[in-house]
């Protein structure tokens, strides 16, 4: 059991740094938002969060 809990943690340590390094601390706080509108059933939240990571994978339009 403990074993599973260390390789969740690092996968999703890992996942979050993936995400700041691609798309910054912005990509960092939507994340956030997302998750914590999930967790707590907050769809206002959610919403905002999944916008915010919408936004910064689309990018700017060149």
């Amino acid at each position: 059991m403990p074993a599973i809990a260390l390789l969740a943690a690092l996968l999703a340590i890992g996942f979050e740094q993936l995400i700041e390094w691609r798309y910054g601390t912005i990509g960092v706080i939507g994340l956030f938002l997302l998750a914590v509108g999930v967790k707590a059933k907050n769809p206002t939240c959610a919403g905002i969060g999944a916008a915010v990571l919408a936004v910064q994978v689309a990018g700017p339009s060149a």
